[in-house]
C-alpha cells in the first residue's frame, strides 16, 4: 500500500473515533448531526474538493432515503395499524391458546417471530407484554415452573424480535444495508430466514430453559401486570423510551379481527417480496405475469400493499366490534391520528439513515473506500467477519444499532464491488447481527426490558444483553457457514 493509502486509512480511523466521541461524550450530539459533521471533516481531510463534497453529502443522504425512507414510513404505519386493530393480539393468543406449559416458550417465540415482521423491537415487545404477562401469571398460579415464568416467556420474545429487527428486511437496518450493498431483496430475505430460524431457537426457547431457573426472583411490578392483563384499554404509545414505556404502555384493545386476516396482513409484504424473487428465477423476462410480480415485490410496493390490506383489516375489526355492540371500533380521525403518531417514532431513524448515506458517499467519493478495499485485500480479512465486527463495535460505543449498520455498510461496501449475489446478502445479515450484540445500558431496548420485567441491572444483563449477544454471534456463525457456498 502507498503512503496515501495509509493516510486515508488514518483519516477513517480518526473519523470513527470522532463519531463515537461526539455521540458518547458530554456533548451528546445527535447521531444525525454527528454523522454529517464527520462526513464534512472526512471529505476535507481526504482532499475532496469543497464543491464536490456538498454534492456527495446530498447525493448520499438523498439516495439512501429515496430507497429506504418511504418504505420505512409505510412499515411503521403498517405496524401501528396491526397493533391498533387487535391483529397482532389475535395472532399471539391464537398461537398459545390451550397449549401445554412446556410448549409455551416455543409458541411465544413463534408469535413474536410473526409479529416482528412489520414491527420494531420496542413496539413488538410492548404489543406482546399483555400476552407474556397473562400467560406467565397463569403459569404461576398452576405452579411447577422452574424459575421465573416471566423470563421463560420473555426471552423467546426478545430473541425473535431482535433477530428480525436486525437481520431481515423490511426492518430499517437490513433494508439500509441491502440498499448500500446492492444486495438482492429476495435472496437476502431467503438467507435471512435461514439464518434467523436456528438463531431464534437457540437464543430463545433453548436459552430460556437454561436461564429461567437461575433467575427465580424476576417478576414485574404487580400493578404493571394488572395494567397489562386487566380490562380493555387504549393502545400503547409506541416509540417511547423505557421509563415511559413502563408508565404509559397499555394493553392493545381487541377489535374482533379474524386470526386468518391478521396473519395475512402481517405476511403480505414478505410473500410479495418472495414472489418477486421466484418470478425473476423461474419466469421469462418478457412474461407479463413476471413483470407484474417483480413490480409487486418492490419493497415500496409490497409495503404499500401490506398497509392497504391492514387498513382493510382495521375496518373489518371495527365493523365486527360495532356489530357486537362493544363500542371499540375506531373512527377515521382516530386512525389518522394513530398513523401520524407512528411516523414520529421513525423520524430520528430516518435522519440517522440519511446521515449514514452521506458518510458512505463521502467515503466513496474521497477515495477512502478504495483504500479500505486495498487494505482488506492485502490483509486477507473475511469481509463478512469485518462487517459484523465494525457494526458490533460502533453499535456498542454509540448506543445506536442504526449508526452501527449504516456506518459499517459504508465502510465495507467497497469490498464487494457492485454487490449482488450471495456474499452481499450474507454481509447484510452479518452487519445486522453485529449491530445487535452487547446491547447494554446505552441502548433504549435494554431499559425497556429491564423496567418492563422488574429486573435489576445484573438480571437485565443476563437476559437482554446475553440474548442479543447470542443472536449476534449465532447470526454471524450462520452467515459464515452459508458463505461456504458463495
Amino acid at each position: 500500500m502507498t503512503a496515501h493509502t495509509w493516510w486515508l486509512l488514518l483519516i477513517l480511523t480518526v473519523a470513527i473515533a470522532a463519531l463515537i466521541y461526539l455521540i458518547n461524550s458530554r456533548l451528546r450530539v445527535h447521531p444525525f448531526v454527528a454523522l454529517i459533521l464527520v462526513s464534512v471533516g472526512t471529505g476535507i481531510a481526504a482532499g475532496e474538493p469543497a464543491a464536490k463534497l456538498a454534492g456527495s453529502i446530498e447525493e448520499g443522504a438523498g439516495g439512501t432515503l429515496g430507497d429506504v425512507g418511504v418504505t420505512l414510513a409505510l412499515g411503521a404505519m403498517l405496524g401501528r395499524l396491526l397493533s391498533d386493530s387487535g391483529a397482532t393480539d389475535a395472532i399471539a393468543r391464537a398461537l398459545v391458546a390451550r397449549a401445554e406449559p412446556r410448549r409455551l416458550p416455543w409458541l411465544v417465540g413463534a408469535a413474536a417471530f410473526v409479529i416482528g415482521v412489520p414491527m420494531f423491537f420496542e413496539v413488538g415487545l410492548i404489543v406482546l407484554l399483555p400476552l407474556i404477562f397473562s400467560v406467565a401469571r397463569r403459569m404461576e398460579e398452576q405452579g411447577g415452573t422452574k424459575g421465573s415464568p416471566y423470563v421463560l416467556l420473555g426471552v423467546p420474545a426478545i430473541a425473535s424480535l431482535s433477530t428480525l429487527h436486525g437481520m431481515l428486511p423490511p426492518h430499517p437496518g437490513p433494508l439500509t444495508a441491502m440498499t448500500g450493498l446492492h444486495a438482492d431483496l429476495g435472496l437476502t430475505l431467503g438467507v435471512g430466514i435461514v439464518c434467523a430460524v436456528p438463531t431464534v431457537i437457540l437464543a430463545g426457547p433453548v436459552y430460556a430453559r437454561w436461564i429461567a431457573p437461575r433467575l427465580p426472583d424476576v417478576a414485574p411490578d404487580a400493578e404493571l401486570v394488572a395494567q397489562f392483563t386487566g380490562a380493555e384499554r387504549q393502545p400503547a404509545e409506541t416509540g417511547a423510551s423505557a421509563p415511559g414505556a413502563r408508565a404509559g404502555a397499555e394493553v392493545p384493545r381487541r377489535t374482533g379481527v379474524p386470526t386468518g386476516l391478521a396473519v395475512a396482513a402481517v405476511l403480505v409484504p414478505v410473500v410479495l417480496m418472495l414472489l418477486r424473487t421466484l418470478a425473476e428465477t423461474v419466469l421469462d423476462e418478457s412474461s407479463g405475469l413476471g413483470a407484474a410480480l417483480v413490480f409487486a415485490g418492490e419493497p415500496l410496493v409490497a409495503m404499500l400493499a401490506g398497509f392497504v390490506f391492514a387498513l382493510g383489516v382495521t375496518m373489518v375489526g371495527a365493523a365486527r366490534s360495532a356489530s357486537g355492540g362493544s363500542g371499540s371500533g375506531r373512527s377515521g380521525e382516530e386512525t389518522r391520528a394513530s398513523l401520524t403518531d407512528s411516523l414520529k417514532s421513525i423520524a430520528a431513524i430516518l435522519l440517522i439513515i440519511g446521515g449514514g448515506g452521506a458518510f458512505k458517499q463521502v467515503l466513496q467519493d474521497s477515495g477512502i473506500g478504495d483504500a479500505i478495499a486495498s487494505a482488506a485485500e492485502g490483509a486477507h480479512i473475511n469481509v463478512i467477519l469485518l462487517g459484523w465486527l465494525i457494526a458490533l463495535l460502533l453499535s456498542l460505543t454509540t448506543g445506536s444499532a442504526t449508526v452501527g449498520i449504516v456506518s459499517a455498510t459504508g465502510i465495507v461496501a467497497p469490498l464487494i464491488g457492485d454487490g449482488g449475489g450471495l456474499e452481499a446478502s450474507l454481509l447484510v445479515v452479518a452487519i445486522g447481527a453485529g449491530s445487535l450484540g452487547l446491547n447494554y445500558v446505552n441502548h433504549a431496548g435494554f431499559w425497556l426490558v429491564k423496567e418492563s420485567f422488574g429486573m435489576d441491572l445484573t438480571q437485565a444483563t443476563k437476559t437482554q444483553t446475553a440474548v442479543q449477544t447470542l443472536v449476534s454471534v449465532l447470526g454471524l456463525a450462520m452467515a459464515l457457514l452459508l458463505s461456504v457456498f458463495a
